[in-house]
């Protein structure tokens, strides 16, 4: 086994209680707490087991958590109190590097670990170098700048634009390698670890209006360089820091995986974000033998997700659209699910499926620019009754509502707005908002999370369905909501 390591893992605003029980779940992870966005946790699991994870979005070591940095209109006082989150403790920064390094050797490249450069590139001519260096770092930064504003998109900070980022991380690189020949410091014994690296700042809140990201980058980079003495290299580095700073805290961490968690390897074309997909198909308490169904299902992403987790069970998907059984049926064989998902063209409002034949129904209502239903609310009843009818009593409804669907289902589902919810089971009465995408795969942003249960006391009863938990997710500049619904009766009693 992997040394014992202490991590923190972002994800989507709201997903956090999801994540905390699948990490306590799944890797028997201990000292597992969480804050908006991020959760953090203790666990000897190697590299193989932490690329498991389905409801986070990128993995770091964890390095320092801290409370806010104390912020007045004193530029230097601001950056001195950045440089302490370096200089002070440096053994935490070599300890966590030594288990970064412990990590690396464990898998290595075959596992996309973040790892050293096994060879330098041969040095070219001086004029050469330069031109390819700067199109190379361009490159890159617009890589970067591409994968921080994804990974902590919604917050209320500060996002340079791609110029103004080009510029400032090429001048930090400049100036933390000038700094680096200059220094006259006595740096930390450090033979054993001397690495290139990068810093990668985010920060919001008031911290943010006095400084920029690359001004707390530089400085936290010139602290590494005169502490430990390793090199800035912005274009190719062996090690990347994450910093970020905000109203609630300051997070320093070393990103373990090279690719973002959510990145899903078996599923060729994204439809709805997978986090959401997986949190969903998690909330439908799926066993062995279980019949699922998705009779809304798109790409097929809900189907994927739920047949890699629980492959014990048999899926079927239906859609009206040819095109989304096309790409549904790419993605299914790209996983190898072939024998576990089954796929027909029907409309949810007339499904040639048996009464009361499935254990589950979980499905994204479609409410994206290419397909929706937000204009034909009048079919939403259809559409449920129909849900209803095919599912078994004792089974479980998971849907993803926009918030307009939201706001009229109680008028079309009157005859129990009146009755209060039971308490949430396992953790549900905490208000998730997770990062999502529509059916159509456009992608969209999270927004701040963690609040307050979104169970209202007058959630309503649908026929012979009960509420058993409502859970507030983020779509950017809007929000919808994750229904489940458990089924007490036959239909119609």
């Amino acid at each position: 086994m992997a040394a014992g390591g202490r991590y923190f893992c972002t994800a989507g605003r709201g997903l956090e209680p999801f994540l905390a029980r699948e990490l306590r779940a799944r890797l028997g992870a201990t000292e597992v707490d969480y804050i908006s966005g991020k959760v953090f946790f203790t666990t000897d699991a190697e590299p193989s087991e932490l690329k498991k994870i389905k409801s986070g979005e990128r993995l770091f070591l964890l390095i320092k958590k801290h409370d806010p940095l104390p912020v007045s209109g004193n530029k230097g006082k601001i950056l001195h109190e950045i440089r302490s989150l370096v200089i002070e403790e440096p053994k935490d920064w070599l300890d966590v590097i030594a288990t970064w390094k412990n990590l690396r050797g464990c898998e290595g490249k075959k596992d996309g670990v973040s790892q050293e450069n096994p060879s330098p590139c041969k040095r070219k001519s001086e004029e050469e170098m330069n031109v390819v260096t700067k199109r190379q770092k361009t490159e890159r930064v617009r890589e970067i700048v591409s994968e921080e504003c994804q990974a902590g998109a919604g917050e209320n900070g500060v996002v340079p634009d791609r110029k103004s980022d080009e510029e400032g991380q090429t001048e930090t690189k400049a100036s933390l390698e000038d700094s680096s020949k200059s220094s006259g410091e006595k740096p930390v014994e450090n033979e054993k670890h001397s690495f290139s690296f990068r810093v990668s700042c985010r920060c919001s809140g008031a911290i943010a209006k006095i400084l920029t990201s690359q001004e707390i980058g530089r400085a936290i980079g010139i602290a590494l360089m005169k502490q430990f003495r390793w090199r800035a290299d912005l274009r190719n580095p062996d090690l990347e820091i994450f910093v970020h700073l905000n109203d609630m805290h300051s997070v320093v961490g070393i990103p373990l995986f090279r690719l973002p968690l959510a990145n899903r390897e078996y599923i060729k074309t994204a439809g709805l974000r997978s986090t959401i997909a997986w949190a969903m198909a998690s909330l439908a308490e799926i066993s062995a033998g279980d019949f699922v169904l998705d009779p809304m299902c798109g790409l097929g992403t809900i189907l994927l997700e739920a047949a890699t987790e629980w492959p014990e069970a048999c899926y079927w998907g239906t859609d009206i659209s040819d095109s989304q059984l096309e790409g549904a049926d790419v993605n299914i064989k790209t996983a190898g699910l072939m024998d576990k998902i089954e796929l027909l063209k029907a409309s949810v409002k007339a499904l040639p499926l048996t009464s009361e034949s499935f254990d589950a129904v979980i499905s994204d209502i479609p409410f994206g620019k290419k397909f929706k239903i937000t204009k034909d609310v009048r079919f939403l009843p259809d559409i449920l009754q129909e849900m209803e009818r095919v599912l078994r009593v004792g089974g479980t409804i998971v849907l993803l509502l926009s918030q307009d669907l939201h706001k009229r289902m109680d008028s079309i589902t009157k005859s129990g707005e009146n009755e209060p919810p039971n308490a949430i089971p396992d953790g549900a009465g905490e208000t998730t908002a997770v990062e999502t995408s529509s059916s159509d795969g456009n992608s969209s942003s999270v927004v701040k999370g963690v609040e307050e249960p979104v169970l209202s006391s007058r959630q309503p009863c649908f026929g012979s369905l009960v509420p058993d938990g409502v859970y507030e997710v983020s779509l950017g500049k809007t929000v919808a909501f994750i229904y489940k619904y458990r089924k007490i009766s036959a239909a119609g009693n």
